[in-house]
């Protein structure tokens, strides 16, 4: 089985580089682990046209196709996103309006082969949950319309560097066990 881990942050050394780095290592233990960052891949903005509606493809070609290859090649889905003002960092959230080509929201509609699992990680610099929670709907809202089924997610407060990881390693390494 192979195993996906997204870095949703565009910051590729990093508190979420750093649970990507403990994620994959621990997935690599039962799986064929592969992470990837989200800002090493060249993308535009939906232009909001809806031709996808219509032919179930989107008219840029870029780096969106790479990174849905990945997902259609992974059995199990890893996405870890800190808070950007309560919610997923902006370049992940324009790779998930690019990928309207396979949302069930219209017919037709690309699809990735079934019984993907989905994971998610929400980090945030405040004590607040709340905000982590925000993070983990979006990600599961997405999974949702990509037909991904949501298995688990973990939220972890009070980490803004990098630093802020290790002692919340065990956490993490309990986590990839359930995974």
């Amino acid at each position: 089985m192979k195993a996906l881990i997204i870095n949703c942050s565009p910051v590729r050394n990093g508190a979420t580089a750093e649970i990507v780095r403990i994620v994959t290592e621990e997935l690599s233990k039962k799986y064929t682990a592969e992470s990837i960052c989200i800002d090493d891949y060249d993308f535009s903005f939906c232009k909001g046209c809806r031709s996808c509606h219509k032919t179930a493809k989107c008219v840029q070609h870029d780096d969106i196709d790479v990174i849905m290859d990945k997902f259609g090649n992974a059995d199990i889905i890893v996405s870890v996103a800190p808070s950007y003002w309560a919610d997923v960092p902006a370049q992940f959230k324009a790779f998930i309006d690019r990928c309207t080509p396979w949302c069930n929201t219209h017919e037709p509609h690309a699809k990735l082969s079934s019984g993907k699992k989905g994971y998610s990680i929400a980090l945030r610099t405040g004590p607040n949950m709340k905000e982590c929670q925000r993070i983990i709907g979006t990600i599961e809202h997405f999974y949702g319309h990509l037909e991904i089924d949501c298995c688990g997610s973990l939220g972890l407060c009070s980490i803004e560097y990098k630093e802020a990881v290790e002692p919340r390693k065990a956490e993490i390494t309990a986590f990839c066990d359930t995974i």
